[in-house]
Order: C-alpha cells, then structure tokens, then sequence
C-alpha cells in the first residue's frame, strides 16, 4: 500500500502500523466505527493504533482488521509484518526526554537548488534496509557550500523512512578541539533511552552498546562538521535498517563502505532564487541581470548569498546593483561579504589553519599560478618544490576541499572566492609576494615561447614532442594569455614579443584566442623598442587576425600596406611578401579580385625568391582569385603547381601540415573542375583530396569535399556513390556543428534520393532541411 492509492504520506508520530491502518481504511471508504464493527474490535482501539497511541496490534487483532479490509497477497502480508514489527517496538525502552540531545536542526525554511543531490540522498537511502551493517553517505565540500542544509533537508525528508528516531551531533570539526567521540556516543546513548548509570566508559564499550541498541530499529544519524576518521568511526549506524549522513571539509577516505557525495556551488538560477526568498523579491526581479553577476560574484557559494540577501534585506534603500558594485572590486570582496556573525573568510581560514605548513605555503603560492586552472607542473613552479612533493600537498589540499579537480583530469582549480583568500593569505605571510608573481609570470612566458617553438613549422623536433608542446599550450592557454597582457602592462618588451612571434603558427590551428589583443600589444612592444623587423612582422600577424577572424578586410588592407611600406624601407623582402600575401587575401574576399592579383604575383615572386615554403599558400591564393575572373584554365594550372611545390618544400613542413595542403590544395583543384562541370574529375579529385583531409581536426573541409563529391556523383548517376558521400558529409557537419551547411547537405541528399527511386528517405531529408531553415531564420550556403 502506498501514499498514492489513499492521497496521504505519512504524518509525523504515526507508527508504520497505523499509518497502512489509516490508509486501508479510508481506502476502503469505512469510519474507524464501521471497521471496528466488522472486525470485532473496539472503536477505540482502532482510533488508538491510528493515532499512534497504541504502537503495537496483537496478532489476532491484526489479522481480523485485514479480514475486514479484505486485503489480500503481499497487501495483506505488508499489513501483519507491520503488526509484528510495532510489537517488537513496543517490547523495548522508549528514548527518555533525554531525546533533545540529538534533536535534528530545524530546517532552513529557503533551501533550494539541490532537488538532484535530495534525489541522490533518498535514494542512497533506500538502500539501508536491505544493507546488513546499514548504509552510510558523506557529503564533503569547502566551507559556506551548503553541506549541513542539505544534509538537513535530507534528514527531515528521510525521517519518516526511519520510524525509531533521528539522532545529529555537530561534531565541530573545524574548531581548535572537535567533540570527541565519546561525547557524541554519550549523548545519542543518552538520547536511544540508555540510563546515564549505564554509560560505560571505555570509547570501544560505548560504541558496541550503540550498535547494540541499533539493532533492529531504523535509526537515522547524522554527523554534521566532522573532523577526521577515528572520530566518526565509532559514532556509525552499523546496523540493519539503519543510515548515516556525515558532512565534512574533508573526504574521511579511510573509512569503508562510504558513499561519498562532493558538492559544487549552486547554480545561478537558484542562487538567484535564494536571494528573492531572502530580500525583496520585486528588487531582485527588478535587476535579473545584476543578481546573476552578484552571485557569480559570490562564487554561487551559498552563504555568500545569503550574506548579501541579508544585507539587501536589512538595507531597503540599496539596489541589487549598487551591492554587485560594491562586490567587483576583489581587493574588498571578502571583507563585503560579512552580515553580522555570517562571514565567508573565516570559513575558509578555519580549513586553511587545519593544513601542513607546506601545504599552506602551496596553497598560498598557487595564487600566483595565472589562468583558470594548472597542472602539477606549474604548481611545482609556483611553490618551487619537487613534482612528487607537490603532488602530496595537491592532494590534501584537496582532500581539505581549498581545491577542485579541473574537468580535465590532471587539472587543478580554485573556487573564485577561495583564490581570493589565497592571495590575501600570500600577501600577508610573504615577504615580496610581488617579486614571487614576477617569477611566475617569467616562467610561464619562458616555458610558453619554447612550447610554441617546438610547435613551429620550421622546427626539427620529434612529433612525440610537438604533440606534448601543442597540448601543454592548449591546456595552459589562459596562463600565458594573462601572462603575456602581465608582460604587456610591465614593460617586458622583449619577453612579449619573442612569445608571441613564436606562437605565430600555433595561432593558424588554434584560431579561438585573442590573437587581434596579443599581435596588437606585441606590436605595441615593437614600437616601445623601435624594432622595425617586428613590427612589420605583428602588423602581418593583425592583417591575417584582421581578415580571417575578425572578418575587417578594409581593415587587413590598410594594416597590410602598413607592413608593406615598413618592409620595403628597410629591406625585409620576406615580411614584404607577407603583407602582399595579406594584402591580396583581403581583397579577394572582399570581392575584388581585379585588385588582388597584382600583389598576390608579386607575394609569388619573392616567396620564390626566398626559396620560401609557403609560395603554396600563394599559388593556392592566385588560383582562387584568378577562378573569381572566370580563368579557369589558369586557376587549375596555379592549384597545380601549389601541388607540385609541396614536393619541393617538403622538408620544411611536418608530416601533419604537409597532408593538410595537399588535402586544400586538391579541394582548390576539385572546385576549378566543379565550375568548369567536369563532374567525372571533380568526384575523383574530391575524393582524392578526402584521403588527406583529417576528419579529426579539420571536419568542417573534409564536410565540403564530402558535399561536393557526392553532388559530382549525383551529376555523374552514381547516386549510390553520391548518398555515402552525403551522409558522410551531414555526419562532419553535425560534429562541427554548422547547421547552414547540415540544411544544404540534407538538401542535396534529398534531391539524389529522389533520382535514386528512395522518396519516402527523400521526403524525410527535405522536412529535415526546412526544420533546419526554419530553426536558423535564412537558407543555407548555395554551391
């Protein structure tokens, strides 16, 4: 029987028994006069076990009310266990008024945000009943996360699943002495109905008494603040049916059999929602956009946010606006979130004091590591210690909740506000803490140039070591970027630019940085220094960032003959072929190519008189310009020597960008012999250029070569041919997540299935490309 069949749940104080009584009988549509009267029981003793007065039923009393209810199979064999259970009950001592002891915290009447962690509770739960040294769950995170609320809340939404009580200690694990654990037995002994003339003495008597006085009753525990192992070890529910909740800064890992639960900050929306059901909630609804920064700003730890709800709701005359001003200065953060005895930084000093005195100077140091998160080896950096050393002091700090695990493995992170109380900590335990931040920032910068050297398209090195160099500069991107806008601010001149020079070819694969900011500030250490050859070199970095990224080919032109008149006047023809290169890119996208082929032969000439690789790139850049005059003969001979100049220039290429050219460079053919409607060589050459285009790297191009071959194919009724084509296109361009091209794709797929015969899958392709244009408000790209 359940809570849905008689539209209750169970009401505080009933026993199990006369909460299914209660159930049965409304269910069954009867007053408790009318089951009396068919049970051959007295209405009151009917009255007396629903109202819990009476805990237990006798055996025959039980089995003449389910006569009367007329239960049947499991319903009826659910009724009588229940009878037996409540008898067992009511055989033992009842818990003494002493039961204040262990009385569970009232819950915090606006607790919110944590449905899918409840979820996760109750059902840990669950569990309990069957488990024979019961069940046990710690719930572990830094200090304000919001651990001993939702432990709370969990423990009045499991009460009625744990009929014989609900016993919590706060076991003050942060303070300088903890309640030992024989204090806590004491009382939940004390609580359980245990004479205080019985109390043993001895820690191990006491906690096999509570075991003892465990068993078979459904007892629910909680542990709120614990501070180590060998304090809760003995205060655990390890019997039957029973459950224990622990909350700690800490992961208590020495214990067996544990779940463990790490709590993350709340999300915005119900951060939000915790400051309207604090202040006002029309001044929070007033400014949505201002609450969802002010509690970004408190790291979504919830009592930060109740500390600024409690500030707004004690100050009627500030608006949520004026309080998130106040928040964004970091230097005062920790100090603003204080509302009387709530305060945030003395929550995280009370871990901080518990650490090693190494690990406190790690943690300290680690303030100085840039970027939004790091691996061991700039953590080994930061402290200046040994990599096995720092990894012991990483994992207790972790293990203490003052850092998360990154979602990258081998990654650490802070959360916002406790990188803030580290670096109060380093400036006020160092003694030059800015001198310390100056040598991070050189290490990143040093380590960060010789990476991207490594990864440069002239570099001997092996693959094994440009792969390890390109991954330690896509994971520390956000370190060296704010190392190089340290370098720009400081006046590190020299440093600046050697860094971003080298990361000239990082850049083309990794085009999502703010490559305009850095070549901008790199540019402007040039001209600090008065270095022309840089300068023209930057200034051909921001065309290429101005064209390509930034789509501002005006823009690429104008910076383009900036670099060009610097290169000419001092004579760096190959900086010269650059910016001529840039020049006539920009131009050709800007739909001018009459413009642009006069200096893009004048980029090939020097390229070629420099013996110089990339005369590829501008025989590819001439085939395109001269295919937009309608020169066909002349753009397929131009694709053609790009082609023949890769066996040339081999050598100055890596295996990996060597197979990238030639893949666009047959693209380039294959789109000549596409105009030109010689579908038989454009399929094939589309498919040769397919065999040489990453599917990894690179999903979007090889997506095109996919769609245009099986477009060729269609034209040349090859339609089986031309549907695998298509499909593998539509599979590159969902990956790269172009739904323009997916639309055009589904489309063309649509069109060769009809000429297939398939038009029920045709009929599904085109509803499939119209939900597409529908969804994104414009058609997709034509060929």
């Amino acid at each position: 029987m359940d809570g849905e069949r008689s539209g209750l749940a169970q009401q505080p104080g009933l026993s199990n028994f006369g909460h299914l009584l209660l159930c049965y009988r409304r269910a069954a549509g009867l007053t408790q006069e009318e089951l009396a009267q068919a049970a051959g029981v007295s209405a009151r003793a009917v009255r007396n076990l629903e109202r819990g007065h009476a805990r237990a039923a006798q055996r025959r009393q039980a089995e003449v009310l389910a006569d009367a209810l007329r239960l049947i199979g499991d319903e009826r064999q659910g009724f009588l266990t229940a009878a037996a259970d409540g008898r067992r009950r009511a055989n033992r001592p009842e818990p003494t008024a002493n039961v204040a002891l262990c009385a569970p915290p009232m819950a915090v009447p606006d607790f919110v945000g944590r449905e899918a962690e409840l979820a996760q509770l109750t059902s840990w739960a669950r569990g309990a009943a069957e488990s024979p040294g019961g069940t046990t769950v710690s719930i572990v995170g830094p200090g304000g996360i919001g651990k001993t609320s939702l432990a709370v809340a969990a423990l009045h939404r499991l009460a009625p699943g744990f009929p014989d009580g609900c016993l919590a200690v706060d076991l003050r694990g942060m303070d300088e002495r903890p309640v030992p654990a024989g204090t806590a037995l004491n009382r939940m002994l004390r609580a359980l109905g245990l004479p205080e003339g019985q109390l043993p003495a001895a820690l191990e008597e006491q906690s096999s008494v509570f075991r003892s006085m465990l068993r078979g009753r459904r007892v629910l525990v909680l542990l709120d603040n614990a501070a180590e192992e060998v304090q809760v070890r003995p205060l655990l529910a390890t019997a039957a049916g029973c459950h224990t909740l622990i909350t700690c800064r800490h992961s208590l890992s020495g214990l067996e059999g544990v779940r463990w639960m790490w709590l993350d900050p709340l999300p915005t929306g119900a951060c939000v929602e915790l400051l309207s059901s604090i202040a006002d909630p029309a001044r929070v609804q007033a400014d949505l956009g201002a609450a969802a920064e002010l509690a970004q700003l408190c790291g979504n730890l919830p009592l930060a946010v109740r500390i600024v709800g409690n500030r707004l709701a004690r100050q009627s005359q500030w608006s949520v606006a004026q309080v998130t001003a106040q928040l964004r200065d970091e230097h005062t953060r920790l100090t603003s979130l204080t509302a009387g005895d709530l305060q945030v930084r003395p929550a995280f000093t009370v871990s901080y004091d518990r650490l090693s005195t190494p690990a406190q100077r790690l943690f300290r140091h680690l303030a100085l590591v840039p970027g939004t998160d790091f691996g061991l080896e700039s953590a080994a950096a930061a402290a200046g210690t040994p990599q096995a050393e720092t990894q012991l002091h990483l994992e207790e700090l972790i293990d203490t909740t003052l850092l998360q695990l990154a979602p990258t493995p081998g990654r650490y992170q802070f959360h916002d506000l406790i990188r803030i109380f580290a670096r109060e900590r380093l400036e006020a335990e160092e003694d030059s803490p800015q001198r310390l931040a100056d040598d991070m920032y050189a290490y990143v910068i040093k380590t960060a140039t010789e990476a991207a050297r490594l990864h440069h398209i002239d570099s001997t090195a092996s693959a094994a070591a440009r792969e390890k160099a390109a991954a330690w500069l896509e994971h520390e991107a956000s370190a060296w970027v704010a190392a190089a806008r340290y370098a720009a601010d400081t006046g590190w001149h020299r440093e600046l630019i050697d860094l971003i020079r080298a990361l000239h070819w990082f850049s083309d694969t990794h085009q999502q940085f703010p490559w305009t900011e850095l070549f901008t500030r790199a540019m402007g250490a040039a001209r600090a220094l008065g270095d022309r050859h840089d300068e023209a070199a930057l200034l051909n970095f921001l065309a290429w960032a101005h064209y390509l990224l930034n789509e501002d080919r005006p823009r690429a032109v104008a910076t383009a003959q900036q670099a060009l008149a610097i290169a000419e006047d001092i004579g760096d023809k190959l900086e010269e072929a650059w910016a001529l290169l840039y020049m006539s890119r920009a131009l050709m996208y800007m739909a001018r190519p009459e413009e642009a082929l006069a200096p893009n032969i004048r980029a090939t000439a020097l390229f070629a008189e420099l013996n110089y690789g990339q005369i590829t790139g501008a025989r590819n850049t001439q085939g395109r310009i001269l295919r937009m005059l309608g020169r066909h003969d002349e753009a397929l001979a131009a694709h053609r020597a790009a082609l023949a100049d890769l066996e040339t220039w081999d050598d100055q290429m890596t295996p990996d960008l060597l197979q990238y050219y030639r893949g666009v460079s047959l693209m380039f053919v294959a789109e000549v012999l596409f105009e030109m409607k010689d579908w038989p060589a454009a399929a094939a050459t589309f498919q040769s250029a397919r065999s040489h285009l990453s599917t990894d790297d690179q999903p979007h191009v090889a997506g095109e070569a996919a769609l245009y071959e099986g477009v060729a194919r269609r034209h040349c009724q090859e339609h089986a041919e031309a549907v695998a084509c298509l499909r593998e296109a539509l599979t590159l361009f969902s990956e790269a997540a172009t739904p323009a091209w997916c639309e055009r794709t589904l489309t063309e797929l649509a069109a060769t299935l009809t000429a297939k015969g398939d038009l029920e899958e045709a009929a599904e392709c085109r509803r499939a490309a119209a939900a597409l244009a529908i969804e994104r408000g414009r058609p997709g790209p034509a060929l």
